[in-house]
């Protein structure tokens, strides 16, 4: 996945000579999964994957279930030893931390107890608000507890300076996923309006608000113009557009007269010459709204936004009603997930690293670490010739290109210097107040970084976290532990072809690739948002790009609802490109030049199997639905079968031949890198 700016961004993810006859786990892995009633040329993702999709049914507990899936309860078991060894027997400072969160939060009678206690400081706020001013004054304090009210504050890299850490802002304060799901027709997604609308008034109902429904309606209708202010989707994936440098006294006085930016800033003992904002006309609106809107709906939209937050970690009538909406109607979970794995969850976006130092110390290999460092420089070099090879492109923009390719950073498995968890405040009885000091810890760790050097050893996801991504402003990827795992095998017994396919074509070569994909090429080597191509060749760029646009436009996984190409072009380049960086890589190896089959397969049958193998999930349309509307990626399905339609190597491996669903003709095959 890409780590595009304010986007919860955030996908997903040695050469050895093969003896004869080979080993039982390379022969087993791959047949265990498949489906081969089904012709490859017919559907490809359904004969790679589908015999296991069949006999591994969704738990009612989740929305969507496959390899990530599998891998997480395998992680949840592991993760969830080191915290009932951190309760009973820290080893040290941070091992107490862990410890004590756990406990907190495994107390559910104290937490029925305490009730609202945890936020009634900050709902009392909310009472005292008699203006407009007053409530986005309340957002804009709010920021480190990442309420999502009204608009988005946070210091990154200055896009145009990736040397510089400066503030941005960036529109935000919708309580469904995103713009269009209060605007699309489709029937589908109008239930989820209602069932919002129902949800909404069921928590104002707990808070002693909304007797007549009125409540909820009128919070709907502020929320839904929020939403017809705000960029659409694809729109934000354009860097040049959402970067528009202002000073706060210019902000103000343009955009937001009501909100004084300057002593905004200066609560938290920032002077900042500029703000960089992504959509200026976000907030023009915003201020127009929060003038025409009634002091109490703020407020009731404000205690939404709070306890919609944090509802999870309150008592059981709060957990149930958040459950029944973004759980239920939004995800389609039949029941919650047993405690102590969404006390996991949350503890991962507590101190995920914290667990991270000691998930890698126990369960991921400097073996493993090993091969797949080698494995990103082997995608490199494929990278690099691959350019020299292109027939589009001139040699002054291939030039720019092969120094940002060299220029890419690679992160594999953990990071080499731990976070400093010290100041985080940790109590033993207190888990949602945990919740809300671990999330000023982090906003204060993240104001700390203004006007310093930029620390480009920092990890954005930890160790155990199934996904991966690419950093434009620092020019890396970077590779978690737990991405290159495959649940249930140990990974000195996987052959090159099925970890090629897996790791090297799906997550190395992916990321890679998001570097040069039409959001990702508009960085240079340094990381800066600049222009280094030529006229010509950005435009022969956008053209080829435009034929996967289409390809994916065409994808109806629902009836009503199409992928959106332009949403998910980025991703679409990244899978397509990492397929082909991962072929010419795994060309390279023993196994390829030996050519032997194992399990019945080519080595190059083993590596589409492996790169399929990688998306092996099925998802509740629930799910399906809410993703096609608000995620950048396309579903797991096509996300298979669109990139290898255009791939000539996959047509020769499996025999797919004109006429069938998973052939494209060599006119209509898609060319980028």
């Amino acid at each position: 996945m890409t780590f595009p700016r304010h986007l919860a961004a955030l996908c997903a993810f040695t050469a050895c000579a093969v003896a004869a006859p080979p080993p039982a786990p390379k022969a087993d892995y791959l047949a265990g999964v498949m489906d081969t009633t089904v012709n490859p040329g017919a559907d490809f993702f359904t004969y790679a994957v589908g015999g296991w999709l069949k006999r591994n049914p969704i738990p009612p507990s989740e929305s969507a279930w496959g390899i990530g899936k599998v891998l997480r309860e395998q992680t949840y078991a592991n993760l969830r030893r080191i915290n009932q060894e951190a309760a009973a027997h820290p080893a040290d400072a941070d091992g107490r931390k862990v410890g004590d969160f756990w406990s907190a939060a495994m107390d559910e009678a104290r937490i029925e107890r305490q009730g609202l206690q945890p936020l009634q400081a900050e709902l009392a706020k909310v009472d005292a608000i008699r203006t407009a001013r007053d409530a986005a004054n309340l957002a804009f304090a709010w920021s480190p507890l990442r309420t999502g009210a009204l608009f988005a504050v946070s210091v990154d890299q200055d896009e145009k300076n990736s040397e510089e850490m400066t503030l941005h802002l960036y529109q935000d304060g919708l309580g469904l996923p995103e713009r269009d799901f209060y605007f699309n027709p489709e029937k589908g997604v109008a239930k989820i309006r209602e069932a919002y609308l129902a949800h909404l008034d069921r928590t104002l109902h707990l808070l002693g608000r909304g007797k007549s429904g009125d409540a909820a309606i009128r919070v709907m209708a502020f929320e839904t113009a929020l939403a017809k202010t705000s960029r659409k989707l694809e729109d934000l994936r354009d860097p040049e557009k959402n970067y528009n440098k202002m000073t706060p006294a210019e902000l103000t006085a343009s955009r937001t007269p009501s909100i004084v930016w300057a002593d905004r800033f200066k609560e938290w003992n920032l002077n900042p010459a500029t703000v960089i904002v992504g959509q200026p006309e976000f907030f023009g609106a915003l201020e127009t709204l929060l003038a025409a809107t009634p002091v109490e709906v703020l407020q009731d939209y404000l205690r939404l936004r709070l306890v919609d937050t944090y509802a999870d970690y309150l008592g059981k009538a709060f957990q149930e009603e958040h459950f029944k909406f973004y759980g239920q109607a939004l995800s389609g979970q039949r029941q919650p997930r047993d405690r102590w794995k969404r006390v996991l969850d949350a503890q991962e976006r507590a101190m995920g690293m914290l667990l991270g130092k000691l998930f890698v110390k126990a369960y991921f290999t400097p073996a493993a670490k090993q091969r797949y460092e080698t494995m990103v420089e082997r995608i490199r070099e494929a990278y690099k010739e691959r350019i020299d090879r292109l027939d589009w492109m001139s040699p002054a923009t291939k030039a720019k290109a092969q120094a940002k390719l060299a220029g890419i950073t690679p992160k594999v498995g953990y990071p080499d210097r731990w976070k400093d968890f010290s100041t985080l405040i940790v109590a033993r009885d207190a888990y949602c107040t945990n919740m809300m000091n671990a999330s000023r810890w982090r906003y204060a760790d993240m104001l700390s970084k203004y006007g310093k050097p930029v620390d480009r050893t920092e990890w954005h996801m930890t160790p155990q976290t199934y996904n991966a991504y690419y950093n434009p402003s620092n020019n890396e990827i970077v590779l978690p532990a737990a991405q290159m795992m495959v649940p249930g095998a140990a990974d000195a017994d996987l052959d090159d072809a099925l970890v090629y396919g897996y790791t090297g074509g799906s997550t190395i070569g992916h990321e890679i690739t998001h570097g040069f994909d039409d959001q990702g090429r508009q960085f240079d080597a340094k990381g800066n948002l600049s222009d280094w191509w030529t006229k010509e060749d950005g435009e022969k760029f956008n053209a080829r790009a435009a034929g996967m646009i289409r390809q994916f436009d065409a994808y109806e996984p629902l009836p009503g609802l199409h992928i959106n190409g332009k949403a998910s072009l980025g991703e679409n380049i990244a899978d397509f490109g990492g397929i082909l960086l991962g072929i010419d890589a795994f060309k390279k190896t023993e196994q390829f030049r030996k050519g032997e089959k194992i399990g019945g397969l080519t080595p190059m049958q083993r590596y589409f199997l492996g790169y399929a193998l990688g998306w092996m999930t099925q998802q509740h349309d629930e799910v399906l639905r809410t993703r096609l509307l608000s995620d950048v990626h396309a579903p797991a399905k096509w996300r298979v079968i669109g990139p290898l339609s255009n791939i000539p190597e996959f047509h020769q491996a499996f025999g797919v031949k004109e006429g069938q669903a998973m052939w494209r003709s060599p006119a209509d095959c898609i060319r980028i890198w």
